[in-house]
């Protein structure tokens, strides 16, 4: 399977993510986020790396990163591996900690700092679109004390060198070197929480979400004329790229869609209905392997996603039937 792209250049702006393997915690607990916070301030003072804003969620992360120096994927390599060895040994672990490659997609931030601003404040409300923390829930959001969130509005005693407020704060139109541009943030992101979605932040969370990289069409362009082949029509290998990405968001309709946890999906037999159709979604929608669906599902060899295809394509009983009418939905 092609590996996605990864566009390095100097001075760079990234929104990283990953999650965790199987959708598993990729900290535990608060001693497992200041580790892996730590992990990240050494990967800064290694590389050079600014993190403009940052989010530790349950079993995924999200980064602002600016990489000075063309090195996001030396540094992502160290980053993710150290963390994950130090997290095994902590919590006495064994095998992979984080679900596939990272993802990390470059940013228009030149002149224009909308999508640099919309991406910074994508990550900060993150607790409050999962309804942990924000306007109208139990808790303000900067209580939620694993998010870059609280040292932009001053609730921390030593802000990290390697966190960088002054340049998203500025791109909010605020003063990011004086101390009333932080509290002019806490109502800027206020007023974000209380009313609908602005069309433009809309666009920006749909490339963040399918995109390959999050900016106007002029960005686009010049990142193609960065590629070996200066190819300017990235649809079909993006799509090939991505496959893998396609399929988690498949198989994340097709959750909602049955009813059903991951961990539950996971921990079926291979023969039961609801498994079998959604190795049949994944199979019929994206370029993923046999393999790949196989060991992301939990199905063992490959005879069982054999006979999972056929199971569904011949739609043995009325069951498969209906579940295979669902997974077409989804894939809709």
């Amino acid at each position: 399977m092609p590996r996605s792209i990864r566009h390095e250049y100097p001075g760079a702006v990234y929104h990283a993510m990953c999650r965790g393997n199987n959708g598993q915690s990729i900290f535990k607990e608060d001693k497992g986020r200041r580790l892996f916070l730590a992990t990240l301030e050494e990967v800064c003072e290694q590389t050079g790396w600014m993190v403009h804003a940052y989010v530790l969620m349950s079993n995924h992360y999200h980064l602002l990163l600016e990489t000075p120096e063309a090195n996001l994927v030396t540094g992502m390599k160290w980053f993710q591996g150290a963390y994950t060895q130090r997290f095994n040994a902590m919590f006495q672990c064994r095998g992979h900690l984080f679900q596939g490659r990272y993802k990390a997609l470059p940013i228009e931030a030149g002149q224009d700092s909308s999508y640099f601003q919309a991406v910074g404040n994508y990550i900060h409300l993150n607790p409050f679109r999962a309804g942990m923390a924000g306007s109208g829930l139990d808790r303000p959001l900067e209580h939620y004390t694993w998010s870059s969130y609280p040292a932009y509005v001053g609730r921390v005693k030593r802000v990290p060198a390697w966190l960088n407020r002054v340049r998203l704060l500025n791109a909010c139109g605020l003063d990011g070197e004086a101390s009333g541009g932080w509290m002019q943030y806490r109502d800027f992101l206020e007023f974000q929480m209380s009313g609908s979605q602005e069309p433009f932040d809309e666009m920006v969370a749909k490339q963040l979400k399918r995109g390959w990289y999050v900016g106007g069409e002029s960005f686009r362009g010049w990142l193609s004329k960065k590629l070996p082949d200066h190819s300017d029509n990235l649809r079909g290998d993006q799509r090939r790229a991505h496959d893998e990405a396609e399929a988690e968001r498949l198989l994340d309709r097709a959750l909602v869609v049955l009813g059903v946890s991951e961990s539950a999906l996971v921990g079926m037999k291979s023969n039961r209905p609801e498994k079998q159709a959604v190795a049949w979604l994944l199979k019929k929608s994206t370029t993923v392997t046999g393999v790949w669906i196989a060991d992301r599902l939990k199905m063992g060899s490959r005879a069982n996603l054999s006979r999972a295809l056929s199971a569904l394509n011949n739609e043995i009983d009325s069951e498969r039937k209906e579940l295979k009418q669902k997974m077409t939905q989804c894939a809709g």
